[in-house]
């Protein structure tokens, strides 16, 4: 997302969930000579899904609320409905939430049992006349969150907007405790739509849980079809699950299906949901609004308004969660492509209940040059860290240089091993980034004990004053041109004279590309230019003006370098 967790001015939050691990059972658990060695606290805090969302926070140093949430299969939605209540009370300015799921035995296999959660051929084929079950995968998600107003101000590349998200559980009348109720996933997604203000006939694509049994999608399609009503609006929502690509993720599935959907709000593109070939018998799409989306279709969005997505998670014991996301808002200035996930819209936003995802970034530089900053905790990290950059400037031509100098200046950590390149465009990057060595590229140590030592500043005398002189400074930077004008004007009374005819003077009319003048006006004004050039430079080395010219200089460099946040100590 671009930020670095500890410099930020706000508290960040963390909300996850994790499943059983599969390490401590199988591969810990099963050395008892290791378990009788160890202090059970230490086997709880290597271990135990207790301490997942504090060590995170406190890994990077994050301030917020930070606390576990398990609901089984719904648990990485309902972290991210919970990041969202968070944001909109203000306990929090940004938030991580989603969730983990790592099965050790990944490749051992399993027993297929007639009627059970689990594929008979190892296909999850949600929807389809052949589903038997489900696949177990491994995997994790992590979204970042903040208050669409904060992303907009802090200029954050947005990639979706969460609209309004529900949370409920189906209670007690339902078959069995691991089955799933109708009316609960009905009024859980009717609930988040109320939330979010939008209307069901604007919902353009749906991400299921899906989770390819025989019982469990005709009840999903049964309860999405009340929840969305019909009103001749007969095969014009589109129906997913990832499950079909990555298997069942548990505890991390429904965060990989909100990931999935942002994607696909990005480039407006609805994969296909895979091993679909006919639907099954019991489900009645011809009486819903759904369709299986068995092809990679461009998304249209309905009634011509920002295309619109729901995402359903459904946890064994009846814990379920739905959130409806929006593609993220065109924002003036924004680089090609960049409608994507990010930080923080017009005052109304949160209290409408408006929050999105995050991943950072800056405005195009009017600046020549660009300054890369890299930093590693190890000399081979960083030159990797060196190679792997330059190979991602070669092969994304689109992206703005200025974009990528700001993020590594102000969205990564700084460790010891430090490299700087000043480069003129993406190709002069390319090329010093594969020369280390080369002029344009500094390398150093920052040593432990050098960390916050300080900057002073030097002012040097007179000698080495000449005519325009931060003239490039003047022309490009508003923090040094405003200085140097204070300045002139406070000195234009005491000297009689505005330094700036003597700093700059008029320069003659510029040549044009076979070396002739652009136009005439070198001809008729030259001398009188040269002669003000001359009359500005025997000047320059008079006392008088020579040393408030180099005092001006150097004061507005210095302040220039304090608008950039380098302080003097």
């Amino acid at each position: 997302a671009g930020y670095v967790g500890e410099d930020y001015p706000g508290p960040i939050g963390v909300f996850a969930g994790v499943s059983t691990s599969t390490y401590l059972l199988y591969q810990v658990m099963a050395n008892p000579a290791a378990v009788a060695a160890l202090d059970q606290l230490l086997i709880d805090l290597g271990n135990s899904g207790d301490y997942l969302t504090t060590r995170i926070s406190h890994k990077l140093n994050l301030t917020g609320p930070s606390y576990l949430i398990q609901s089984a299969c719904s648990t990485s939605l309902v972290a991210v409905h919970a990041a969202c209540q968070s944001l909109l009370a203000e306990e929090c300015d940004m938030a991580l939430a989603g969730g983990a799921s790592i099965n050790v035995r990944q490749l051992r296999g399993y027993w297929y049992q007639r009627g059970g959660i689990v594929s008979p051929d190892g296909s999850c084929r949600s929807f389809d006349a052949r589903a038997g079950g489900s696949v177990v995968g491994s995997g994790l998600g992590l979204v970042v969150l903040k208050r669409l107003a904060d992303a907009l101000a802090d200029g954050d590349t947005i990639r979706a907007v969460i609209k309004g998200s529900a949370v409920n559980n189906d209670g007690a009348h339902k078959v069995g405790y691991t089955a799933p109720s109708v009316e609960g996933q009905a009024q859980v997604i009717a609930e988040a739509l109320a939330r979010s203000g939008v209307a069901a006939a604007d919902i353009s694509y749906v991400e299921a849980h899906g989770s390819g049994t025989a019982l469990g999608d005709p009840i999903e399609v049964l309860a999405l079809t009340r929840a969305f009503g019909l009103d001749g609006r007969r095969g014009s929502c589109a129906l997913g699950s990832v499950k079909t690509n990555v298997g069942h993720l548990a505890t991390a599935s429904g965060v990989t299906g909100l990931i999935k959907t942002v994607l696909s709000l990005e480039h407006r593109m609805l994969p296909p949901s895979l091993h679909f070939e006919r639907p099954n018998p019991e489900i009645d799409f011809a009486s819903s609004p759904f369709y299986v989306n068995a092809k990679l279709t461009p998304w249209e969005s309905n009634g011509g308004g920002p295309r619109r997505a729901g995402v359903s998670a459904f946890g064994f014991g009846g814990t379920n969660a739905h959130v409806v996301v929006e593609e993220a808002p065109a924002v003036a200035g924004a680089a090609a492509g960049a409608t994507v996930t990010a930080e923080g819209v017009g005052a109304g936003a949160a209290a409408a209940g408006t929050t999105s995802e995050v991943a950072g970034v800056a405005a195009a530089s009017p600046r020549p040059s660009q300054l890369l900053l890299l930093s590693a905790k190890s000399p081979a990290a960083l030159s990797e860290m060196t190679a792997n950059l330059g190979a991602h400037l070669r092969g994304r031509t689109e992206l703005e240089l200025a974009d990528v100098a700001y993020t590594l200046q102000r969205g990564r950590k700084r460790f010891g091993q430090r490299r700087a390149v000043v480069c003129r465009g993406r190709e002069e990057a390319v090329r010093l980034l594969a020369e280390p060595t080369a002029e344009g590229v500094l390398s150093g140590v920052a040593e432990a004990g050098d960390v916050g030592t300080g900057v002073a500043f030097l002012f040097p005398g007179l000698g080495d004053q000449r005519l325009h002189m931060g003239r490039g400074l003047y022309e490009a930077e508003a923090g040094f041109r405003a200085a140097v004008d204070r300045s002139c004007e406070l000195l234009a009374g005491p000297l009689g004279v505005d330094l700036r005819e003597i700093l700059y003077p008029a320069q003659a009319a510029p040549e044009s590309g076979d070396g002739a003048p652009a136009v005439d006006l070198r001809r008729l004004l030259g001398r009188g230019v040269e002669r003000k050039a001359d009359e500005a430079a025997r000047r320059l080395d008079r006392t008088i003006y020579a040393q408030p010219a180099v005092f001006v200089v150097e004061h507005a460099l210095a302040r220039l370098w304090m608008d950039w946040g380098v302080q003097p100590r």
